[in-house]
């Protein structure tokens, strides 16, 4: 077995391959944080159908540009991983109502950008955050009248 550790050729460890991170692994890490980070706010929450509290993503993944030498020892330098791709995304979400639809929106876009960066090495530069849907506690009762 060290024999045949010797016969490798003397490549880098960064420079023997690729690791490509594909639009659905991206849509199914931003859809599970972002279904996470709604659930900390608990009672908006309530109020959502069941079936309408996975939020929607869709992504464009790009690979990333390869770098040269130069840019691969600046990130090592730093402590930093370089991104493997930059990704463009949209959610759409269905919230409770009433509720701070503001700190909702805020808190999926920030978990989703540090979570998709950490887990998948893709760097997002473009979120937008958008409300499909407002659900709130009289519009489950149709039998009752209209709430104005």
């Amino acid at each position: 077995m060290s024999g045949e550790a010797d016969r490798r050729p003397g490549v880098p460890r960064g420079e023997r391959g690729a690791t490509a991170v594909t639009e659905r692994v991206v849509v199914k890490i931003a859809a599970r944080v972002a279904r996470e980070a709604l659930s900390r706010f608990a009672e908006p929450v309530a109020h959502v159908p069941p079936g309408r509290r996975t939020p929607h993503v869709s992504t464009t993944v790009r690979r990333a540009r390869e770098r040269t030498g130069a840019g691969r020892d600046a990130d090592s330098a730093s402590g930093r991983q370089a991104a493997l791709g930059e990704a463009r995304m949209h959610i759409t979400v269905d919230l409770g109502y009433p509720s701070d639809i503001g700190a909702q929106c805020a808190a999926v876009r920030r978990e989703v950008t540090e979570r998709v960066r950490a887990w998948a090495g893709v760097e997002v530069s473009y979120l937008a955050v958008s409300v499909g849907q407002l659900h709130s506690a009289h519009s489950r009762h149709t039998d009752r009248e209209r709430v104005r």
